[in-house]
């Protein structure tokens, strides 16, 4: 089905274009959220807000983007909320434990990406934590490009920013990225 079709039927409330774009974007926007929070479940679930959101909000969408581009957009900023939401919860949880005595200050969580292979699980999870201490804009730049492998075309436009601006961030990121692999391997 081409794009515009599929728009089309999305603001006429058609549940055959729900489902086909579902099916069509659910995978690579999962990927996305789970390489920025790190966490299976809370992806899963922030992959469920991003779809409820877009379904919201679908007679808003312009069409100046590609719809892939503007599902992004809306994944990327609700991993990020939920990721900020977690830091405060994490904070709250330092400053005032018997708040929350339920919960556990989970500030040693090791992440084990699905995709990679066994034998390269423990060096994957030293770069996903070094990747989660990077800035909020150049973790996601690496993420987009480095991890799932999009073009810098691409991500310029989910990030809307210009390519210099994310040659910029990706070239910080691997900076601070070397720096915080080599002070882990020391230790």
């Amino acid at each position: 089905m081409e794009e515009h079709v599929l728009i089309r039927d999305l603001k006429l409330e058609k549940e055959s274009a729900y489902r086909l774009l579902v099916d069509t974007y659910k995978g690579r926007v999962f990927n996305s959220i789970l390489n920025i929070l790190q966490d299976e479940e809370d992806a899963d679930d922030t992959t469920q807000d991003t779809f409820i959101q877009v379904f919201q909000s679908i007679n808003q969408f312009n069409e100046q983007s590609a719809l892939g581009t503007w599902i992004h957009r809306i994944a990327i900023r609700k991993a990020l909320d939920k990721l900020r939401q977690r830091k405060n919860r994490q904070r709250l949880l330092t400053i005032l434990p018997w708040w929350m005595p339920k919960e556990e200050i989970n500030m040693q969580h090791t992440y084990h990406h699905p995709g990679i292979a066994l034998e390269n699980k423990e060096r994957a999870a030293d770069l996903f934590k070094a990747i989660n201490t990077l800035p909020e804009k150049q973790k996601v730049a690496f993420n987009l490009i480095k991890v799932e492998g999009m073009s810098y075309d691409e991500a310029s436009a989910i990030m809307e920013q210009s390519i210099k601006g994310i040659e910029s961030l990706i070239s910080r990121a691997k900076v601070n990225l070397q720096k915080q692999l080599a002070h882990h391997r020391k230790q």
